[in-house]
């Protein structure tokens, strides 16, 4: 496949095009508006597609359009949702680059983006991409194999962070059919159309549920149940702007399901206030459940209906404290992992609704098994492997054993990093761009290859070595979609091919 590294923007047809300089590989050259149609046909997409979109009013579900298909390769899933279509980073592709070229991945494409720790998802040749630019939160859609930008959506934003950090989303779009949901730092809801980018509805979760902003903004991505939108909003009683930090409580908002199609409340679940960590889905005891860690613990429900079954505390001491990694859930067990006190746990659901706890390192002091950041951990095997350690000087790659959370090994020296598993292997993801590849082993620590992309278009000196591609802070989950590996750093999202097409 012809490879391209491209900053590219496709603006209204009626108004000329802006092509963004070349990326200084060999054979990449500046495209005309000719030679873009051209590339859009070739995909089956009619170039009138790519016309930039603004936010516009609501639309009725007639109004959208049937969605065309534009991937040419046809081998592997799709990548719609947070941590992929099961919700855990694993993916069933196979055929990977093992070990990789001494040269690295071969890079696709790359795009500059905006403010933003947000990951990308992808379904039927669109790739989505949630960031921050000046005082407005944009949503742009590519075309997932070549980086053409197809349409934009723009909301304007006031957000700020309170501690420093960029005003960026943290959440994930979600895709679900022919509609898309947005969940922006600051707390708005939407859902657009995938094919022109138009708004549907949208919801002021700020306003509507009494929220005050938490530590770093809104940062729990949503998930699909049937046919309802399952969000993490935790809102307060009225006057609780009023009130200090630690002392908000709940007004029973702690979850909302809303009709994914209309935007309505069907109901809600838990006092619990929000925290960073995403909604998890299961089936166990021939029904379905959900399961937050939310600020204060783990919330566990009926989605169809919102009936509570427990909650089970899990929160550090220390009121700057955040509950950021996902619920892991294999059988009846649940993991849940923070990095600020009480680290993690090991419970098992009952069939009468209850828990018992099988392990958890409330009293280990520093011999915790895992303390899990914003990663969330995944397990292979009876093993559970990921990134403990709240700062990057300090933080391991680990493996311990699922059912009794002892140690099998740790590695240092990784920073913080994010793990995706396909083929038999992990892909590691460095916070400062660094990427590995990692057989997955339980005994040991085992890298097959490593590499950190750069940056050959950057201006420089010659003979001075061109800067990382993927910049600090690169703390977006890797996302794997059809062969192609899609990493995200400060102002860029890269493309690499990791699973060469078939011939």
């Amino acid at each position: 496949m012809h490879r391209i590294s491209l900053q590219l923007c496709v603006l209204s047809l009626f108004s000329s095009l802006l092509l963004s300089g070349c990326s200084g590989q060999e054979g990449i050259q500046q495209q005309t508006s000719e030679q873009i149609s051209t590339q859009l046909a070739q995909v089956g997409l009619d170039p009138k597609e790519s016309e930039a979109h603004e936010a516009v009013p609501s639309q009725t579900s007639t109004d959208i359009k049937e969605r065309k298909d534009l991937r040419t390769r046809k081998s592997g899933e799709d990548w719609s949702q947070f941590l992929g279509p099961r919700e855990n980073s694993t993916s069933t592709e196979t055929g990977i680059l093992s070990p990789w070229p001494e040269a690295g991945l071969p890079l696709e494409w790359q795009v500059e983006t905006g403010e933003g720790y947000s990951a990308p998802v992808t379904s039927k040749g669109r790739l989505f991409l949630f960031s921050r630019v000046g005082r407005e939160i944009t949503l742009h859609c590519y075309q997932s194999e070549t980086g053409v930008e197809l349409w934009d959506f723009k909301y304007p934003t006031d957000y700020r962070d309170q501690y420093g950090y960029d005003g960026g989303p943290r959440c994930s779009p979600v895709v679900d059919e022919d509609r898309l949901y947005l969940y922006g730092p600051e707390g708005m809801l939407y859902c657009i159309s995938v094919m022109e980018g138009k708004e549907i509805w949208r919801v002021n979760t700020m306003e509507d549920y009494g929220v005050i902003q938490n530590f770093f903004g809104v940062g729990s991505t949503p998930v699909i149940e049937g046919d309802l939108l399952l969000v993490q909003v935790g809102g307060s009683p009225p006057g609780s702007e009023n009130a200090s930090f630690s002392r908000l409580e709940g007004n029973g908002t702690g979850i909302v399901a809303f009709d994914k199609m209309t935007g309505k409340e069907r109901y809600y679940v838990s006092k619990e206030l929000a925290s960073y960590a995403s909604p998890v889905l299961a089936t166990m005891h021939e029904r379905r459940w959900c399961f937050v860690f939310a600020r204060g613990g783990l919330v566990a429900f009926n989605p169809s209906n919102g009936k509570l079954d427990f909650e089970y505390p899990w929160r550090a001491r220390i009121l700057e404290s955040v509950n950021a990694s996902n619920p892991v859930v294999v059988g009846n067990e649940v993991f849940i992992s923070e990095t600020y006190g009480p680290g993690s746990s090991l419970i098992r659901v009952l069939e009468n609704g209850s828990y018992e706890v099988v392990w958890s390192d409330a009293d280990k002091g520093r011999n915790k098994s895992f303390e899990a950041h914003w990663n969330t951990p995944i397990y292979h095997d009876g093993y559970l492997y990921g990134c403990t350690g709240r700062h990057s000087s300090t933080a391991e790659l680990r493996c311990i054993e699922w059912e009794t959370g002892e140690v099998q090994w740790s590695e240092g020296g990784l920073d913080r990093c994010s793990l995706l598993k396909v083929d038999g292997h992990f892909v590691c993801l460095g916070e400062y761009g660094t990427l590995r590849l990692l057989k997955i082993n339980s005994k040991q620590y085992e890298e097959v290859s490593v590499f950190t992309p750069k940056d050959e278009g950057a201006a420089r000196f010659p003979g001075v070595q061109a800067p990382g591609l993927l910049k600090y802070p690169a703390w977006a989950a890797p996302v794997l979609s059809h062969g192609l590996l899609y990493c995200r750093g400060k102002g860029v999202l890269a493309c690499f091919e990791l699973i060469p097409e078939s011939p």
